[in-house]
């Protein structure tokens, strides 16, 4: 029996699982942490890290420390779109190592694409999909045939990064979300394999679309807003909700059901990956992940230690 802590940095959260791996190849889950730690805000064009969100993180990571040290585990911290884009990733990567001691992964987009893969097939049992992780400020798809990853891909827009290009935090001009829609066309249109995966299911993973997940389910009456694995939604349904939150306020999006009050300025510009992939590949249907990256490493450890 070992401990494994998880550190997964990404562009709008920050979390953090403590895993007790087990002789028999299987795991149990100890400690699950999440802080808001937005370290993509205000990156810009000159995509820069600022001050205000490393310094959040950095007190994210310490906090986490104090919930993993005395387990004494392997300690894996990886991080994505956002400190793999910015220009200072060396300087916050240093930072953060000799400020906490933590020496952090940088994925790749494939890579990042590759775990969210093992971690949706070692969970769900799906041999046609389209997987789509949405991050803060990227996106993976992954096309599923017969159970294998035929094709995948890391797209450099995501819901924080989207909002603020587009003015979709707070009371959204309607013509600002067409124009978010056309850009992300342009770039789904760059992907050849993309349309041959029609009539596939989309496998959903990412902050935003577990928030859709909790919309969905308290609206559809099915389930725990916190027990969403497997839960799927019509794309009626999601478009439903979708048709709905596109014309609130900021103020009204923060009462809605299910979603976190941060998520009000980017539930909307988190929504729009989907939607578009939706009707990209006439998907009949959408079903949750609560299993990516994170369980993708832990498999993937697993694997190696024995």
């Amino acid at each position: 029996m070992s401990y494994l802590a998880i550190v997964d940095l990404g562009s709008n959260s920050a979390r953090m699982v403590v895993e007790e791996l087990h002789d028999d190849g299987t795991y149990t889950e100890l400690i699950r942490e999440k802080q808001d730690t937005r370290i993509a805000q205000n990156m810009g064009h000159d995509l820069i890290l600022k001050e205000l969100p490393i310094a959040r993180t950095i007190s994210a990571l310490k906090y986490f420390q104090t919930k993993y040290t005395s387990f004494k585990p392997e300690v894996r911290a990886i991080t994505t779109a956002a400190v793999r884009m910015a220009v200072n990733q060396a300087e916050f990567l240093a930072r953060v190592k000799f400020e906490t001691g933590i020496e952090f992964q940088v994925l790749t987009g494939e890579e990042e694409a590759h775990y969210d893969y093992l971690g949706v097939m070692s969970t769900l049992t799906v041999d046609e999909a389209v997987i789509l992780d949405t991050g803060g400020a990227s996106v993976e798809i992954i096309a599923v045939t017969d159970g294998k990853n035929i094709a995948d891909v890391s797209l450099p827009f995501g819901a924080v990064s989207l909002s603020e290009q587009f003015n979709l935090a707070n009371d959204i001009n309607q013509s600002d979300i067409q124009l978010a829609c056309d850009s992300i066309l342009k770039q789904y249109g760059t992907l050849p394999w993309l349309s041959k995966n029609q009539h596939k299911p989309v496998i959903l993973l990412g902050g935003a679309n577990r928030s859709l997940a909790r919309m969905g389910s308290i609206a559809l009456g099915t389930m725990s807003v916190n027990n969403f694995h497997g839960f799927s939604m019509t794309v009626e349904q999601v478009a439903t909700i979708f048709e709905e939150i596109r014309y609130m306020t900021r103020s009204q999006r923060e009462h809605i059901a299910g979603l976190e009050v941060t998520r009000a300025d980017i539930i909307v510009s988190g929504l729009l990956p989907l939607l578009n992939l939706m009707y990209t590949i006439n998907a009949p249907k959408v079903i949750f992940s609560e299993s990516g990256v994170r369980e993708g490493l832990i498999a993937e450890t697993i694997k190696n230690n024995g």
